[in-house]
């Protein structure tokens, strides 16, 4: 356990973490020529064709230093503020943390969030400033900056350059000398920690846990304690670039095991694992149960692969904790599950995980937050989607989530921010100017106002600068109004939505706007409104189609032409009245990119 060191990388995105993760596995010839590439720990498609890191990796590092074997557990983690759960698991299993800061950068909103995280867990902090061989590189500016936050010596810094490994040595050596190796009785009864799953068809369910106590063996007998079902530990090992078996794992190792497991429902992150005939007395705290923030709902294009989709989001639950679903049908879209995400990212990042991994077809309505809705009768529902809304006449008051945001930018794009967000219904709460050209507004905004495309704009008023990290602070009474869309008098749920009643006009007006240009044209005239209860607030029409049924009339009487015409224009209103109308898939999708 002595030579035992386990710890995570953590930083804003773009900071270098896993160009970092790939110098530490150069230098400890954890991996082959072979098998080196940029970033080699995201071994997802989508992680490398976005260049972000979705998931926490894992990997077991051996490093001989000073005449001594260490064992290295390193978990590289993601940066974005939609997966900081992943971070807090990571955390969980580890003792120490590398803060990495970009040279070029400074301090942004997410590596302050992702230190006060790691320094409730009590870890040991090894600031590092990457990327110092860079032009516009300013290593002693944000050295100062570091000594203000954290509190350290400009001593402890370590410089380093991920890319040309520059000062990787160094770090390698602040792990071995500053990280504390793990607590622990490797003769204690078994309590190991479960901090991440993933399905393997072939395997079953794989967990990777964090043993804190006692020592499991190939073919033990184990307990989950949550949910107290026993399974034999068929293969146990630990995690370097490819799962590698071994016999033991004691106090301090990080690795995996295969039990056979087929349901996804068997197994939950945060679980504790311990010997079916010698259990331990309690289990270990795991993790707070994360709160979904933005929902939406996801529906098979087919109607017939909804069980199929229900059996793809169980494994996705296994490998990504934060989501959560529940069934929920739809007049319009038939039978689905209404989803429950950390932002926006995290739902695109579902989404294009069902189609790629799972080779699902899908169609998701428009996103939209949890309110709370107090009735006359004193009663609180949640209501998660706007067809759950009670009838208006029995609502008191309707509360909405509020977050408190943390914007750092420079201090030229500062009034544009404070525009942006004080359109977005924001209230100033704090600016501090952390240096004489970066400053932190605190804001007080509405969840309900940022899902969308409060963080695009963000970057593109700040031309690319601002860091933005949130949490939420609690729910406040709001002037909330459910607004329908109505495609020939007909309702269409899968569009409405929940609105504040001063942004409701602009809104309708600008989705029916959209919606004209998406539908095609049918046989018939197709009305599109914007409704709030029976008020109809906006209108668009798209035209239909006509079909030249005078053609085949050449010259001749009128009289003829305009009985043909008449016939015509009565198939048409029966047609209107009987008729439906196709929406596309693009129209659901268009109205995320209203702007």
């Amino acid at each position: 356990m002595e030579n035992i060191r386990n710890f995570c990388i953590i930083a804003h995105i773009d900071h270098g973490k896993s160009t970092l993760a790939d110098r530490l596995l150069d230098m400890t010839g954890s991996i082959s020529d072979r098998e080196k590439q940029d970033q080699v720990l995201d071994d997802m498609d989508l992680e490398r064709e976005r260049g972000i890191t979705i998931k926490s990796h894992a990997i077991r590092m051996d490093y001989a230093f000073e005449g001594k074997n260490y064992k290295l557990n390193l978990i590289d983690t993601p940066g974005h503020v939609d997966f900081s759960y992943e971070v807090s698991r990571a955390i969980a299993a580890c003792e120490g943390a590398l803060l990495v800061v970009d040279a070029t950068q400074g301090i942004q909103a997410q590596t302050i969030s992702n230190l006060y995280l790691a320094l409730d867990h009590d870890l040991e902090i090894i600031p590092v400033i990457n990327k110092i061989d860079s032009d516009s590189a300013m290593p002693d500016e944000v050295e100062d900056q570091i000594v203000d936050l954290i509190g350290c010596k400009p001593s402890e810094i370590i410089r380093a350059s991920a890319r040309t490994g520059y000062g990787v040595d160094a770090i390698l050596e602040a792990i071995i000398n500053r990280i504390p190796p793990p607590k622990g009785d490797p003769a204690a009864p078994l309590q190991a920690l479960i901090f991440d799953s993933l399905f393997n068809v072939y395997r079953g369910v794989i967990a990777y846990f964090k043993v804190v106590n006692g020592t499991i063996h190939t073919d033990d007998y184990v307990k989950f304690v949550a949910t107290q079902r026993e399974y034999h530990a068929d293969e146990i090992g630990i995690l370097r670039l490819r799962p590698e078996p071994c016999p033991l794992l004691s106090a301090g190792d990080v690795g995996y095991i295969i039990s056979g497991i087929k349901t996804a429902k068997e197994i939950k992150v945060g679980d504790t694992i311990t010997h079916a005939e010698t259990p331990c007395n309690n289990a270990i705290e795991g993790f707070k149960n994360v709160k979904p923030m933005v929902f939406a709902g996801i529906y098979p294009t087919d109607s017939d692969d909804y069980e199929d989709l229900r059996a793809s989001l169980e494994k996705l639950q296994l490998n990504d904790a934060a989501l959560s679903f529940e069934p929920e049908s739809s007049a319009a879209l038939g039978f689905g599950f209404r989803c429950g995400f950390l932002g926006l990212l995290h739902m695109e990042i579902v989404q294009e995980r069902l189609d790629r991994e799972f080779d699902m077809d899908i169609i998701n309505t428009v996103p939209n937050v949890m309110y709370k809705v107090l009735t006359t009768k004193g009663d609180e529902i949640e209501v998660h989607n706007p067809s759950g809304m009670p009838d208006i006449t029995t609502i008191d008051h309707v509360e909405e989530p509020y977050i408190l945001a943390q914007i750092i930018s420079k201090s030229e794009y500062t009034g544009a921010i404070m525009k942006l967000c004080l359109d977005k219904r924001g209230m100033l709460k704090n600016q501090v100017y952390l240096t004489q050209d970066r400053v932190e507004l605190n804001f007080e905004l509405p969840l309900g106002e940022i899902v969308f495309d409060f963080y695009d704009k963000l970057k593109s008023i700040s031309k690319g600068y601002a860091s933005f990290d949130y949490h939420i602070s609690g729910y406040k009474e709001a002037s909330l109004v459910k607004l329908d869309i109505l495609l020939n008098g007909d309702a269409v749920d899968a569009l409405s939505t929940l609105i504040h009643r001063d942004n409701a006009y602009d809104f309708g007006r600008r989705i029916c706007e959209k919606l004209r240009e998406l539908i095609p044209r049918q046989q018939f005239d197709v009305a599109i409104q914007a409704a709030i209860g029976a008020k109809i607030i906006a209108r668009e029409t798209v035209k239909a189609v006509r079909k030249d049924v005078t053609a085949k009339c050449y010259g001749g009487d009128i009289t003829r032409k305009r009985k043909l015409l008449e016939k015509q224009k009565k198939g048409k209103k029966r047609m209107r009245q009987i008729g439906t109308v196709e929406v596309p898939q693009s129209a659901f999708l268009a109205v995320l990119k209203l702007d």
